[in-house]
């Protein structure tokens, strides 16, 4: 019932400034590439976004992405709609595969961030372990 209360004033409320302004969560799509180094690939859909006003940071298996989207100028016009979503965001990603943070690299284009992270390389040493007597 909460819902349908929601869906039936929710816009009423918001246009008429009532209720603070939402945050929003960008779109990710996340995958993984052999074929040379095997790598995760990131992408994060932030169109309207200055790449300036986004921090990204890789912590473990995290890739945290956080930012904010700037409303535009309002003075002068009479908006009917506002759809698109402004304020701020965070959206942490969890990999399902050890990285290597410090080889990542980060580019933007036609809106859509693009993070590219080397996968971690399996350590491929045997140790021989001393077994202590009880004595």
């Amino acid at each position: 019932m909460r819902r349908e209360i929601d869906e039936l004033f929710g816009d009423v409320f918001e246009r008429t400034g009532l209720t603070q302004s939402r945050t929003f969560t960008p779109e990710v799509d996340v995958y993984y590439c052999g074929g040379g180094p095997a790598r995760a690939i990131v992408k994060v859909a932030i169109a309207g976004i200055d790449p300036d006003d986004v921090s990204l940071e890789i912590r473990g298996r995290q890739v945290v992405i956080a930012g904010v989207r700037r409303a535009q100028e309002a003075e002068g016009r009479l908006y009917q709609q506002i759809e698109i979503a402004h304020g701020p965001f965070k959206r942490v990603v969890e990999l399902s595969a050890d990285v290597d943070a410090e080889r990542a690299t980060a580019t933007y284009d036609d809106g859509i961030l693009r993070i590219d992270i080397p996968l971690a390389q399996p350590e491929d040493t045997t140790r021989r372990i001393p077994i202590e007597g009880s004595e």
